[in-house]
């Protein structure tokens, strides 16, 4: 198969997880707030006797890494070091609503996580249409 098919699936991947990415962390920030972020938590936190100070970083580096994480990833420009902060933004995450609510709905969550899986298991020579691969930086 011709290796410009898996580098345009390798973009329309990163291109679509970007997006995910980018309004998830943009909606926590811009139209949430951060305020209505973590007070969104701290009745479930509060329960399980988590400091607010823990949620409240826990909630920032969630919001502005997938703010950031997105961009980064439609633009092709620092995607593995992007794709391991998002990795662990999500590890986090699943860590944070497991502690709090053992049963809890993954549909959102399980979706990007494979999402960055395939990409991070995807050779860096598909990484063709991007910024990475403009400055050389694969």
């Amino acid at each position: 198969m011709s290796d410009h098919k898996f580098q345009l699936a390798e973009l329309l991947i990163r291109l679509f997880a970007g997006i995910l990415f980018l309004f998830q962390g943009y909606d926590k920030l811009f139209k949430i707030k951060m305020k209505g972020v973590i007070s969104s938590f701290t009745v479930d936190s509060d329960r399980q006797n988590i400091p607010r100070g823990m949620v409240a970083l826990l909630a920032y580096y969630t919001s502005v890494t997938e703010f950031a994480g997105g961009i980064l990833l439609m633009l092709g420009l620092f995607t593995n070091f992007t794709l391991y902060a998002l990795g662990l933004d999500l590890l986090l995450v699943c860590f944070a609503f497991t502690y709090m609510q053992p049963i809890w709905d993954m549909k959102h969550v399980f979706p990007r996580f494979l999402l960055i899986v395939l990409l991070l298991l995807l050779p860096t020579s598909y990484n063709e249409f991007s910024l990475d691969a403009l400055l050389d930086f694969n």
